[in-house]
């Protein structure tokens, strides 16, 4: 497990100082996720295989439209000191510069420009409500959701313009529609390949 540096200017404690070390002391098997989501370390289990391939469609997309200087992570740490958070999206936007700075094992989640996460039937919830707290806190401009345990059947939603703890949802669709996501990615999405559960 990586090391996570601590930034006291970041609105941190000594609650999150105890936090980041259990979180660096995790001993997770392999392919397991360790997260701190609302001051708690958790573990999940590797995504299963219709995670996986709706994760890449996504990924696949978006390369055809990021500039060269930015990248997708999947294993990336985004830190939300201020909400006790350190999440790891499915998917990351971050600008290279940011991941080549050498001054910790993560990247503050304020840096990523787009942020994936699709569900998981056993934490849902964590997705769409304290990660998306946590992520419009930080400012991060979009955050998709890829919700296929949604109560009404999977949808896709695009979340923007954070203000405090909230986002303005700016599109939602059904699997199977079209998402359209405005600059810097003016990318329209066919979820027509995700599959149904």
């Amino acid at each position: 497990m990586s090391a996570l540096t601590v930034d006291h200017t970041a609105g941190n404690s000594p609650e999150w100082d105890d936090l980041v070390r259990i979180w660096e002391q995790a001993d997770a098997p392999e392919g397991w996720k360790v997260e701190i989501i609302e001051g708690i370390v958790t573990m999940s289990p590797p995504p299963d295989s219709i995670h996986n391939f709706i994760a890449v469609k996504v990924q696949r997309r978006l390369y055809s439209v990021l500039p060269e200087d930015w990248d997708i992570y999947q294993t990336l740490g985004t830190a939300v000191p201020v909400r006790k958070g350190c999440y790891i999206p499915d998917l990351a936007v971050v600008p290279d510069d940011v991941v080549l700075d050498k001054t910790g094992e993560y990247v503050p989640a304020a840096a990523a420009k787009l942020v994936v996460e699709v569900t998981s039937k056993s934490n849902a919830s964590n997705d769409r409500i304290a990660k998306a707290a946590g992520y419009a806190r930080a400012g991060v401009p979009l955050y998709l959701l890829v919700d296929r345990w949604a109560p009404a059947g999977p949808t896709i939603t695009l979340y923007g313009e954070p203000t405090g703890d909230v986002y303005r949802v700016l599109q939602t669709v059904k699997f199977g529609d079209e998402l359209v996501l405005p600059a810097p990615f003016e990318l329209a999405l066919d979820t027509g390949l995700f599959p149904v559960d």
